[in-house]
């Protein structure tokens, strides 16, 4: 085995999860005392960085369990490497005049630094996801690099991307799957490899023949069943990933779904409209979404009460909902049964915040824009769910947020990579704009 390397680890590493220190196998650790600062920021309140940087301070002090730091590090489990809290040091004075502002990003800096110069013969690197803080690492010559734990690669991204497969297939097959009394056909007359459960397709006719029939492999079944165009109250798929994506909404089996894609794609508006038909099936209907505020601010500095403060974050939920009541009358049965299941706390919109700590049970579970939540808030969440629940996360991994979140490391990539091929999951990538003409070209130009 090699020499052990020695990182220095950003608060953001630590803020977004919290067991980092865990996870760099054998090598060793060095926390500066400005991430101390910075976690002791945040370590007050209900939301993820809190819970975070309070995991954090446990955890580094049941390391060291009282001890000082005087003799080095300290073990952090077996076949784990040491860790240790190091003083913030200055930067030499060659390059003082480069960062005169006294902040945490240049004391972690100077201290990484310092720690790579006190360590001569070892690799040392600064690991961070702040992107500027990477570049000025850069510039001045230190080793840095992004916590890289749980982001998925790239090549897998595309691969979610292109999970639907188009083939042609002979007339007869096509006819018994499409037309015959079981609508379905063996995947061994089609395929050579056993496709992964969810796996859809989609088959073109041989021929003269302009037709497109979808179908998915049902794996309880062990066959290619046909994907049928199905309404939800009112709503009817445009084109054939919502007709994939409104397949598996209805699938009581699949009992998580992931929808992605960009605007307009009709991946909220499916998802509700999926819920609000099947009802019935379930005690509770939630509509929720992360609450993202720019500059770390708390909701407390907006104006007005709980739900004056929460309103704009779920107006768009709001939206989604008011599309289907305008497809019916107000006086009609649809329109009166949306009104009563809000006003019965049956249909309930509430940010993600509100959430925690709940145990879901027989409830159809839908939160929107999944994008910003991180791959430890998606677990939190998913193990909430009880007996009966079905949760859908939909978003568009290329319009993030949060400043620590990519499309690489964000909790619906993690999602999809990490579920793939359980019978019980299903991912659709929505790729066509159904909002407007106006909306596909500014998507497709702008």
């Amino acid at each position: 085995m090699g020499k052990p390397k020695i990182f220095v680890l950003d608060t953001n590493v630590i803020l977004h999860d919290h067991k980092a220190i865990r996870k760099f196998r054998d090598n060793n650790l060095v926390i500066p005392v400005a991430v101390i600062e910075e976690a002791d920021k945040f370590k007050k309140g209900t939301d993820t960085l809190a819970y975070n940087a309070r995991g954090f301070m446990r955890d580094l002090d049941r390391i060291t369990n009282g001890r000082s730091y005087d003799n080095g590090g300290f073990p952090i489990g077996r076949d784990l490497g040491w860790i240790k809290v190091e003083p913030n040091h200055p930067f030499k004075d060659a390059f003082a005049d480069f960062f005169k502002d006294d902040i945490p990003d240049h004391r972690i800096l100077s201290t990484a630094m310092w720690v790579r110069d006190a360590n001569p013969g070892t690799f040392v690197a600064l690991v961070s996801k702040d992107i500027n803080l990477r570049m000025k690492a850069k510039a001045i010559g230190m080793e840095v690099q992004d916590y890289l734990t749980d982001r998925v690669q790239e090549d897998r991204i595309e691969e979610a991307q292109r999970e639907v497969q188009t083939m042609e297939l002979d007339s007869n097959l096509l006819q018994e799957l499409a037309y015959g009394p079981e609508t379905s056909i063996p995947w061994d007359r089609v395929l050579k490899v056993q496709p992964s459960p969810n796996q859809m397709f989609r088959f073109n006719w041989k021929g003269d023949r302009n037709e497109v029939v979808c179908a998915r492999y049902d794996a309880p079944r062990d066959r290619i069943v046909l994907v049928k165009a199905r309404e939800a109250y009112g709503i009817r798929p445009r084109n054939d990933e919502q007709k994939f994506a409104l397949d598996a909404l209805l699938n009581p089996k699949v009992e998580l779904v992931s929808l992605t894609g960009g605007a307009g794609t009709g991946k909220t508006l499916l998802a509700l409209a999926a819920a609000l038909a099947q009802e019935q099936e379930y005690e509770q209907i939630y509509l929720s979404r992360p609450t993202v505020i720019l500059g770390n601010q708390d909701l407390g500095f907006l104006p007005g009460d709980q739900k004056q403060k929460m309103s704009p974050f779920l107006q768009p939920l709001m939206d989604n909902l008011n599309v289907i009541k305008h497809l019916f009358r107000p006086t009609s049965r649809e329109a009166q049964r949306i009104e009563g299941m809000l006003t019965q706390e049956k249909l309930i919109i509430e940010p993600l915040a509100y959430i925690r700590g709940r145990s879901l049970g027989k409830c159809y579970f839908i939160i929107d824009e999944a994008q910003n939540l991180t791959p430890h808030e998606m677990k939190t969440i998913i193990t909430r769910a009880g007996e009966g629940t079905k949760m859908v996360f939909t978003g568009d991994i290329f319009q993030i947020d949060q400043p620590y979140l990519d499309q690489w490391s964000n909790g619906l990539t993690h999602l999809g990579e990490k579920m793939h091929g359980q019978a019980l999951f299903q991912h659709v990538f929505l790729r066509k704009g159904e909002r407007s003409d106006l909306s596909e070209l500014a998507a497709k130009l702008l």
